[in-house]
């Protein structure tokens, strides 16, 4: 079932058309969100990100879109596909309502939720192969629209890919000063040593909700030194290690990257310290 403004219709039901801005202009914003047991994971989190973003786009944000009223319509839309006692991958969708051009007629919004089942209750690390390399055809902007998760994401479309067609797993994005800035799902963080660094969202990488707890629990560690700094794709090679993090997935150890293999024993040790957040709320 999907939830449209409130409203619970059939997956195969037209709701939407060809007037949609979301589609037209991907004037929108979306939310990806992991929910366990009826428990949804950082949800504070993704509710302030959302209506800073909102703010940002200049959406006017309805007087009901409280945090309380739009985790009812995510629980609802679980309960609805059945999946209040497993784990869901949750999509909310925000974009403005039909009308105009470029220039909308109205900041109204309306909302959009999915959900669908995963197959693992919390965060865990996969022993497989996990092989990237840099995205080069199309560069990343670093200013503030890059930080928000917009439906603007062709750029990620063209670098899947990529990725694809040449049997890597994921790809890096470069910005326009030649920095790497993220994966094409996730933040990245290198480590080298006992120091941890991830760009800084001045870079143009998304304010990612994983990556934010992250910095939490790694400014609460005294093992670690952790740096916001930019990232030369010069220092890929050197890393000890490399990983993603992303609000499904939790962390992404990356195992290749050209001739270099990594290992994962500091993304492990986070791995325990980020699922004990989670349950935390």
């Amino acid at each position: 079932m999907i939830n449209f403004d409130g409203k619970l219709y059939s997956k195969d039901t037209y709701y939407l058309n060809h007037k949609n801005r979301g589609l037209r202009y991907g004037d929108g914003l979306f939310e990806t969100i992991r929910v366990v047991n009826g428990k949804i994971f950082f949800w504070e989190e993704h509710y302030l990100r959302l209506m800073s973003s909102m703010r940002i786009l200049r959406m006017d944000i309805p007087m009901d879109f409280t945090m309380e009223f739009i985790e009812g319509q995510i629980l609802k839309t679980i309960k609805s596909n059945i999946l209040e006692l497993q784990s869901a991958r949750v999509r909310l969708t925000v974009f403005r309502k039909n009308g105009g051009l470029y220039t909308p007629k109205t900041n109204d919004v309306s909302f959009l939720i999915e959900a669908k089942a995963l197959h693992t209750p919390f965060y865990i690390i996969e022993d497989k192969t996990y092989e990237v390399e840099l995205f080069k055809d199309f560069l990343v902007n670093p200013d503030m629209l890059s930080t928000l998760k917009t439906n603007n994401k062709i750029l990620n479309v063209v670098g899947s890919i990529f990725a694809k067609e040449n049997e890597y797993q994921n790809c890096l994005l470069l910005n326009t000063n030649k920095d790497v800035v993220e994966a094409l799902n996730g933040n990245l963080f290198l480590v080298t040593g006992k120091v941890i660094k991830t760009p800084p969202t001045s870079d143009g990488c998304l304010k990612g909700i994983v990556r934010k707890k992250l910095i939490g629990i790694l400014n609460n560690i005294e093992e670690y030194t952790l740096l916001e700094a930019s990232i030369s794709p010069f220092e890929l090679q050197k890393a000890n290690e490399l990983f993603i993090t992303n609000s499904i997935v939790g962390i992404q150890p990356i195992t290749k990257y050209r001739k270099k293999e990594f290992g994962n024993g500091v993304a492990k040790n986070l791995l325990g310290k980020l699922n004990a957040a989670a349950r935390l709320g």
